[in-house]
Formats: structure tokens, C-alpha cells, sequence
């Protein structure tokens, strides 16, 4: 059951941050941030060990773009 909500979770917020971030809108962060914890259940439960590490790095990636768009102020 958790496998299935798993993917529909990271199908439709992961389909969502793509568009979002292809639209320069802030919010594709907060999707693509959405959808991390799924991979990283989904990679470990699986043993998929090479996902669980690439999924680690695109987190960093999604939080960083986290911060440059909702907490680093302008100068």
C-alpha cells in the first residue's frame, strides 16, 4: 500500500516541480521537496542503493534552491 501511495505521490508532485521550476515559479522547490521522502522510503525498502544516494544529492539540490528562493535575502 505505502509502495503505491509512494509513486502516485512522486509521479504527480514530481511531474508538478518540472513544470513549476520550467516556469521559473518558486513553489517547484517545495513539490520537488515534497516527493523526498518517498524516494528515499521507496530506494531504501527496495535496496536500490544507487537511487537512495542520487536521491540524497537531489534533495540537497531541491533544498538549495529552497533557500535561494524563500529565505536568502536580497542584497
Amino acid at each position: 500500500m505505502l509502495d503505491t501511495i509512494s509513486q502516485i505521490v512522486i509521479f504527480t508532485f514530481g511531474t508538478l516541480s518540472i513544470i513549476l521550476i520550467g516556469r521559473k515559479n518558486r513553489w517547484g522547490f517545495v513539490a520537488a521537496l515534497i516527493t523526498q521522502p518517498f524516494w528515499l522510503y521507496t530506494s531504501y525498502a527496495h535496496g536500490q542503493w544507487g537511487i537512495f544516494a542520487a536521491s540524497c544529492v537531489y534533495a540537497a539540490s531541491w533544498l538549495y534552491g529552497f533557500y535561494e528562493w524563500f529565505i536568502k535575502k536580497e542584497k
